[in-house]
């Protein structure tokens, strides 16, 4: 039976026992671990400048090359040791490839970084007889433990998307597994090997295996620290929204003024764009639009000094002007489809028509809220209706263009006034007031304004006030 693997990649990081698992991995018959051969500063152990016939400036300059040959030399499965800040185009290459196995090897975050701490005062990275062992106890620096974390758990978050969105599967490994016999010849069988071990490597020992207390100078201030840390999350806001595109072809360029607007919907486009067409005395419908990634980058080779910016909305404001604009009042801007849906699905209170005069402030501030709590419910994947743009989260829009280009300015909407002119006299331009518009709508957010209405926006929007600091209106 064919083998499920072609290679494979062991993702670690320093003090996880990747030393260890490696050593065990190398007395499986069909496999070879080469090491960190990816390490910045060395190929495959420290000192080293080449590997596999691949030189250390061979492999910077073409990664793939080293892949090769070790594919090459190896007489069975080649792999790898791969911790965070090795090279990230191999890593790239790994991922992408299902027939590369992937072995995730973590360990308590704690008891890496003390380790590591320890390793750097007494530069003893690898120990084979206790006798060598060379002691040392450290300070708890909570700085540094948190930078610590943020790094391991970014990485391993970025790992499981990748996985997940591939369809591909891990072999997870933690720090004590790696001296499980029975789990190290399960992972040989997981590989494809037809071989397994009597035994485990006996070259390397652990290091420091005395508990914290012994390790760590300040332990009971380390203690007190450890207990603002939120180990389960319980303060991150959930986010089930789905991921933006960086929608290229809805940014508006200037006509003459090396200035392109990347819209976020349901803000002030109209009048942003209004302004952007003033600056060049064109009409706002003339204005270049439609662009892919291809012409957006052509644009910015052809406009030397260019400035890109984007505007964000008080969410509040921006609920307000999108129910008004695209549900509430039919027309050329209306979701018919949506309108119909929320009306007979989601017993929206609006009128069958447009509103008339029964529809007092009262009604408008109950349909209002009947809308936000369908929001708050589509934006938490909730709904089998699209979410749409124009109330999709600013946050998630600005991380969706983040995947091709970020703008140079973010402004707020109540600082155009003042900005956007501003913005125009550094490019050279003839500033031009800015003039926000004023829409009709049947009542003003300020007429129906509570704290129901205040709570439900936060609560809808909540991501967006926990990213951008959005504080009370205006």
């Amino acid at each position: 039976m064919a083998r499920p693997f072609d290679s494979f990649i062991v993702l670690a990081e320093m003090r996880t026992g990747s030393n260890f698992l490696e050593e065990n991995l190398n007395l499986l018959p069909g496999l070879t671990c080469w090491g960190e051969a990816f390490n910045p500063h060395f190929v495959g152990h420290a000192g080293r400048s080449e590997l596999a016939g691949v030189s250390l400036d061979d492999r910077e300059r073409d990664p793939g090359k080293l892949l090769s040959a070790l594919a090459e030399q190896t007489d069975g499965l080649p792999g790898f040791r791969f911790f965070h800040d090795h090279d990230p185009r191999v890593l790239e290459t790994c991922l992408a490839d299902p027939r590369c196995a992937k072995v995730v090897l973590t360990r308590n975050p704690l008891e890496s970084y003390v380790s590591l701490q320890i390793a750097r005062q007494t530069n003893q990275w690898r120990l084979g007889d206790a006798k060598d062992a060379r002691r040392a106890s450290v300070a708890f620096d909570s700085a540094g433990f948190a930078s610590h974390l943020a790094q391991l758990q970014a990485f391993q978050r970025m790992l499981l998307h990748r996985l997940q969105s591939s369809g591909q599967t891990a072999f997870y490994l933690d720090y004590e597994d790696v001296g499980a016999l029975d789990v190290i010849n399960g992972l040989a069988a997981w590989l494809g090997l037809d071989g397994r071990l009597d035994a485990l490597s006996e070259r390397t020992k652990v290091q420091n295996p005395a508990p914290l207390r012994d390790k760590v100078t300040n332990y009971d201030e380390m203690v007190a620290e450890l207990g603002g840390i939120d180990h389960f999350g319980l303060g991150r806001t959930p986010n089930f929204e789905p991921r933006r595109g960086p929608a290229v072809p809805s940014y508006v360029f200037g006509a003459t003024a090396p200035l392109v607007y990347m819209p976020v919907k349901g803000g002030p486009e109209d009048s942003v764009t209004r302004w952007l067409a003033e600056l060049d005395d064109v009409a706002p419908e003339t204005l270049e639009t439609g662009l892919n990634q291809k012409g957006l980058r052509r644009w910015k080779r052809t406009h030397p000094g260019h400035r890109s910016f984007t505007v964000l909305r008080h969410p509040a404001d921006r609920a307000h002007a999108v129910f008004c604009r695209h549900i509430l009042v039919p027309g050329p801007d209306c979701f018919d489809d949506l309108r119909a849906i929320l009306r007979a699905r989601y017993t929206l209170p609006i009128p069958e028509g447009a509103p008339g005069r029964g529809y007092d402030a009262d009604a408008h501030r109950a349909a209002f809220l009947s809308f936000l709590h369908f929001l708050r419910g589509n934006l938490g994947g909730q709904t089998s209706l699209r979410v749409d743009p124009a109330w999709a989260t600013q946050a998630t829009t600005l991380q969706g263009m983040n995947q091709f280009v970020l703008p140079d300015r973010v402004f707020r909407e109540d600082e155009l006034p003042e900005e956007l002119p501003r913005l125009a006299t550094q490019l050279g331009a003839k500033a031009k007031a800015y003039v926000p518009d004023a829409p009709e709508v049947p009542h003003s957010l300020d007429a129906i304004w509570c704290d129901e209405v205040d709570r439900a926006v936060r609560d809808t929007y909540q991501r967006d006030f926990m990213i951008f600091g959005f504080g009370d209106r205006a």
